[in-house]
Formats: C-alpha cells, sequence, structure tokens
C-alpha cells in the first residue's frame, strides 16, 4: 500500500493505494514543523484512519509546507514513524508537489495559493529555481494569511467601505482587541488571518474585496513569477484554494501582466495520486 500526503498550513488531504489500485482518501488537520514540533504533530497524528493503516502501509509520500529544510523533514518523518514503524518515509517539499501534480512531466512554473504562497521553475522532473517563502509576516503575497492580514488591518484603520465593515461586524462580531488576541497571542494566526478571505470571497463583486486579492496576486506575480528566466514563454499553473475559488481574478491579473495561466487545481492530491500509481 501507498500513502500520500499533501499538508498545507491549514489541512492535509491523504490518499490510500492498494495494490489493485483502489484509492480511499481521508482529510486531516494541517501541518507546518516551522511551528510545531515533532511530538506535537504526532499527537495531531492519531486519528482512527491513519492509526487503522499503521501495520499495512509499505510507503509513505508526505509533501508538506516548511519541509525545505533536512532539519524539518527529520522532524516530519519522526512523527510519522510514531504510528508507521515498519514504513519507507519519504518527505519532500509541498512545491515538489505543486509540480508534480501540475506539469507531470513536463515543464512549467508552479505556483502555490493556499493559506501561504511559494512558487517555482519545474523542468518536468526537477524543480531548476525557486523564489524565498518567508512566510506570513515577511512573504506569503498572494496567500490567504497575506489577504487577510490586509482586510484586518483596513477593518482596524477603518479604512474599508462602510457597507463591507458593516457587514463583517454583522457576520463576526469583530473588534480590534480580538483581532489583536488572535494574530499576537494565540497559535496559528497565518490561519486565522486566512480563514477571512471566504467572506472576502462571497463578496468579491464588490471593488474593495475584488481589489484586495487582484493586488495580492500581483504582488505575487512581482515576486515570484516575474522573477524567473523567460516566464512569458512557460506556462504558469496553479494550486490552492485562493488561486481555485478566484481563478476569475487570478486570471485577469495574469493577463494583465502577460502571464500564462494553465491548470488552476483547488489542492494537488488527486494529481498526486496519479504520479505514484505508476509505482505499483
Amino acid at each position: 500500500m501507498i500513502l500520500i500526503a499533501d499538508s498545507g498550513a491549514s489541512k492535509t488531504d491523504w490518499r490510500l493505494i492498494t495494490k489493485e489500485k483502489e484509492i480511499s482518501q481521508f482529510r486531516g488537520i494541517g501541518f507546518n514543523p516551522n511551528y510545531q514540533t515533532s511530538e506535537e504533530m504526532a499527537q495531531e497524528l492519531q486519528v482512527d484512519f491513519l492509526m487503522n493503516l499503521s501495520e499495512e502501509v509499505e510507503i509513505i509520500y508526505y509533501y508538506g509546507a516548511g519541509c525545505t529544510s533536512h532539519k524539518n523533514r527529520q522532524q516530519v518523518e519522526a512523527a510519522l514513524r510514531s504510528i508507521f514503524k515498519r514504513a519507507a518515509i519519504v518527505v519532500d517539499h509541498d512545491l515538489m508537489a505543486a509540480a508534480r501534480a501540475t506539469c507531470g512531466s513536463r515543464a512549467g512554473i508552479a505556483c502555490i495559493l493556499g493559506t501561504g504562497s511559494n512558487s517555482c521553475d519545474y523542468d518536468g522532473e526537477l524543480i531548476i529555481a525557486k523564489r524565498p517563502a518567508p512566510g506570513y509576516i515577511l512573504g506569503d503575497e498572494g496567500g490567504g494569511a497575506y489577504i487577510g492580514k490586509r482586510f484586518l488591518a483596513d477593518f482596524i484603520h477603518e479604512e474599508m467601505p462602510k457597507k463591507i465593515r458593516d457587514l463583517v461586524l454583522e457576520k463576526f462580531q469583530l473588534d480590534n482587541a480580538q483581532i489583536i488576541e488572535h494574530v499576537y497571542q494565540r497559535p496559528f494566526p497565518g490561519r486565522y488571518m486566512a480563514s477571512f478571505c471566504r467572506f472576502i470571497t462571497e463578496h468579491k463583486h464588490e471593488p474593495y474585496c475584488y481589489m484586495l486579492y487582484y493586488q495580492a496576486f500581483v504582488e505575487f506575480f512581482k515576486k515570484h513569477i516575474m522573477k524567473y528566466d523567460d516566464y512569458k514563454k512557460k506556462p504558469a499553473n496553479f494550486v490552492g484554494s485562493i488561486a481555485f475559488y478566484n481563478s476569475d481574478i487570478l486570471r485577469s491579473a495574469a493577463y494583465d501582466h502577460d502571464i500564462h495561466v494553465n491548470l488552476i487545481l483547488e489542492g494537488p492530491i488527486s494529481g498526486l495520486a496519479l504520479y505514484h500509481q505508476q509505482l505499483l
């Protein structure tokens, strides 16, 4: 049996492929070794779907946010090893997941626009270039945390349209103290800030909400795609809920900046399942 995981800051999608090529799935909490210890991740992994497979899985392919460094990959492997003691475990970065799921064996630019953001230039087999991804405080342009941060800052400074502000107050009963507590005192502030993107998407027909996305996507293009060699000649592919549910705005912003958008997927897990089926 092969177990595949695609993990971001907010959720993890799991696919189990049997030798008969039957596929089952499960969605659980997200992980990031930049913010969690092996012990914390191991605790969160103790769910029935995974525990029931502990003796059957032969190999695990885990693709995750924050898995760039050797140290972080070791942390994730140790957490998985606490349950899957006999399986071979391969931990890779979520960028490779995006590249394999959207490009397959073809060259292209693979991008992630979910809670966070990232990108790479892929030659059909290897990642040949990538841009820095310093996280929600110093980066994540175009991602949910970045957009939510701007949205909450506008709320605090009363710089959003009154109509939108009134809707926010009605839906969330939001106040400045609550925002400060969630962002500076509670765990996973990135998830909290990104959680407001559902509301922003629901109201993207409003110019203010539309432009939050449009401007964030342009910032992403400038920090990422436009810094790759010959970017105008390469298809740009995207995975992530922010890209998927706002694909109309993303494509419009890309067209305005001479960027060719190819695939936009909500998540890479289905593409990864197809990619790894050949190993059975």
